[in-house]
Parts: C-alpha cells; structure tokens; sequence
C-alpha cells in the first residue's frame, strides 16, 4: 500500500500537498506549529484536517505493520501461501488481517485441538468433501477413526470430534467472519432490558431496540454506560436463520451430498458457538470506538468555537461570577483588559441583599463606564440574570448583559498561571475576571 497515494484519494488533497506534510510530522513538528507556521508549506491546511491526516497516517503504518508482522509469523510456520499474501495485499483493515491471521495464531486447548490430537481432522477433512456419495453412513465412515487409546470410543465420538473440528475451521475463515460482520452491521440491531428494577437516568434504555445502521453515538456511550453501572443488560440481536443460511451458503457446496444435515449442524453450532459472540463483542468495540472518537471531535470543535470566539473589543465588561453562599464576585475589565477592581455582592439566597447589591452595581456602572456585563452560566446564573436584567430596566445608562459559558474559569482561577497572573486576587476574583 503506498500511504501517500491512499491519504490524497481519501482525505481530497493532492499526493504532493500530503507528502510534505507528512515530512513536516515526521520530523516531530506539532499539528498546532504546522497549522500555524507552516501554511506555505501545506496548502493552507486548517488544524482540523491537519489532525485527521495524521490520525489516518498514523492508522495506516500501525496497519502496513501489522501487515508485516502477519506475514513473517506465518511465513516461519512455513504456511505462507500465494493465495495468503493477496489476501494480506487486499485487507484494509486491521480487522481484517486479524481475521486473515486468525487460523495461524497460536491457539489455547479447545474442542477442536483435542479433537486433532485424537486423529480426527482426516475425519473432518473427509466430510468437508462434500461428495456426492460415501460408503455406508455416517458411522460407517467415522469407523476407521474409533481409537480408544486416544479417547475415541464410538463413532458418534469420532463425529463428535469432526464436528468441533469443522465449526471451528469454519470460524477461522477470514472470508465468513467478513460477510457475517458486514451482515450484522447491516441488518442486526442492538437491544437493551432494565438490569435491576430501579429508576435511573437510563430508563429510555429499559426496553430499547434499535437498528446498528441508524444507531447514534450519543446512544451507545449512553448504553455503555447503563451496562457499565449495571442498570443495562445490552445484546446485538441478528436473525439468526438468516445469518445461518447465509453461512451456509458459504460453505455447502454440494447440496446433494450425504452428509449435508451434519454440515447443517456444524454450521449451526460454529455461528452460534464460536462466531457471533466474537463478532458481537467486536462490533460492540468498534461502535464505542467510533462513538468516542466522534464525541471528542465534537467536544474540540466545541472547545475551539469556544476559545477561538473573536473579543469584545473597545468595551468596557462587568464580569460576574454568580453563587449563593459565597456571593457573586465582580470584576471590571477596562477597553485594553486590564482589571480595574473586584467585589463582591449578596442579591441571591441565603443573604439576599438585593438593594445593597444594587447600590455596588449602579456605582461600577456609573464610575467605570461599563458597556456590557457578562454573567456565568454557572450556579445561581439564572437569580442573577434576573437580578442584573430588572436593574438594567431602571436606569438611563444603555448598558447590556449576555450569558456566558464558565467552562475553565473555576479551572484556571486555582492553576499556577492565574496566581501568577494576578498574585493579588484570590481565587474568587480570578474566576470573575475569567
């Protein structure tokens, strides 16, 4: 895969534009520095997309090395095959790959590995056939295979063995768990219950179903969530007939054959068994991936509106900080942003001094020239919008109030470079010049 060529064709760009920024990250430049200073260099490429390139560059070589490792691990069990190495060229997911690798990787004690080292997989390999005729039924052809030293008693235990044997090979096939994922995604749906019965804020989940195609993120870091705190019981739900019968058509490729209802209930047990609990808990995996990646994508396109939002120049500002018990903290801030002075006043519970509170309004207002005052959105926010919005009816000054976010201010009222910023105030009056 070359990664530059894929980066254009995905994210629009030109190879020439992607192969000198990539430059610029591989020589440990930051996303914000390149943004910045080097536009000339990028095409003018904004931080956001600057911030996707690199994800996807980044996803792309742990992939291309994954790819490699894959193939050398294979390659030293001496099972590399031409037929191998197109399908690691062609995957191009990681998920992928894993499920090219997964008959290779070295395997815990399971039915089926029992079953080899009892000799059966000459057994499976038989059935799997599919011929159009055998010799004698079923337990004529596991016969041969009976071997009591090895722990295969009867025929029935040799089928037994064959069984496990073939459902988990089926379980094994990159191809299959492809389809079977792509299908689930498609057509099943995701199906919450109450785990306890106890209100919560989880109760639109108690009897939830919806399709995976039209789930939306907010919903699955919701029901992660409920399940995490055990209020949710959470399944993917996936008709199972027709999962079934599409597998089926996978791997019945004689359907005349003898021994189709036995290769109908190795399918059956391999789906039900072994396949769907692993695509299960990874599209449950993938979807709280992709719903957190989004979250943080819309929680920095948030925080950038908030913090890139352009100032309120050429006025003078009443920041005011609401509370109760501790009152609401005022600062003014001049035209150049330099603070003036800091108060504080008592117009909310448990004190309410409304008429005091509005003596040392009316004074900053009339002494400093205030133009605007900003209130937090935080605790008391609203007394205090109605405070300041009924004060403001009754005198002559054209002065205006807004409501603004808090997010930080608390933060950075109490961090090192606030005290070192205003080493005079404490951190009541910081958090109102913030």
């Amino acid at each position: 895969m070359n990664v530059i060529e894929t980066l254009a064709s995905e994210l629009g760009l030109s190879e020439e534009q992607v192969a000198k920024t990539v430059e610029l990250i591989d020589e440990g430049n930051t996303i914000p520095f390149i943004a910045r200073y080097r536009k000339e260099v990028t095409g003018s490429l904004d931080d956001l997309k600057l911030r996707e390139l690199d994800d996807r560059l980044t996803y792309l070589r742990n992939l291309e090395k994954r790819r490699e490792e894959i193939s050398s691990l294979i390659d030293g069990q001496g099972k590399l095959t031409p037929e191998i190495v197109s399908a690691l060229a062609r995957a191009k997911t990681l998920v992928e790959l894993e499920d090219i690798y997964l008959p290779f990787r070295p395997k815990r004690k399971t039915r089926a590995s029992v079953a080899r080292e009892r000799g059966l997989e000459g057994l499976a390999a038989l059935i799997m056939e599919q011929r159009d005729a055998y010799e004698g039924d079923l337990r004529t052809l596991a016969a041969p295979y009976v071997c009591e030293e090895k722990g295969v008693d009867s025929p029935e235990a040799a089928l037994s063995g064959a069984s496990d044997i073939i459902a988990e090979d089926i379980s094994t096939t990159a191809e299959y768990r492809k389809m079977l994922r792509e299908l689930t995604y498609a057509e099943g749906s995701i199906e919450t219950k109450a785990a306890k019965d106890e209100h919560s804020v989880y109760a639109n989940y108690y009897d939830f179903s919806e399709r995976l195609s039209r789930l939306r993120p907010h919903r699955v870091l919701a029901i992660n969530r409920g399940e995490k705190e055990e209020f949710l019981r959470v399944s993917i739900v996936l008709d199972t007939e027709l999962a079934k019968a599409r597998l089926g058509s996978f791997v019945i490729t004689n359907r005349k054959t003898p021994v189709l209802g036995f290769l109908t209930e190795a399918i059956s047990d391999s789906y039900d068994r072994l396949i769907f609990p692993s695509i299960e808990r990874e599209i449950r995996a993938e979807l709280f991936d992709d719903a957190s990646e989004g979250a943080i994508k819309v929680f920095s396109e948030n925080l950038r509106n908030l913090i890139m939002a352009a100032p309120l120049k050429g006025k003078t500002v009443l920041g005011y900080d609401p509370g109760y018990a501790h009152g609401c903290k005022l600062a003014v801030v001049d035209r150049t942003g330099k603070v003036l002075t800091t108060t504080v006043i008592y117009p909310t519970e448990p004190r309410r001094q409304i008429d005091k509170s509005r003596e040392v309004v009316l004074q900053l207002i009339r002494k400093w020239g205030i133009d605007v005052i900003a209130i937090g959105n935080g605790t008391a926010s609203k007394e205090s919008e109605i405070f300041v919005a009924q004060l403001l009816k009754e005198i002559p000054e054209d002065v205006k109030y807004i409501v603004v976010s808090e997010a930080g201010a608390s933060i950075y009222s109490a961090s090192k470079l606030a005290a070192e910023e205003f080493p005079e105030f404490d951190v009541m009056q910081r958090s109102a010049v913030s």
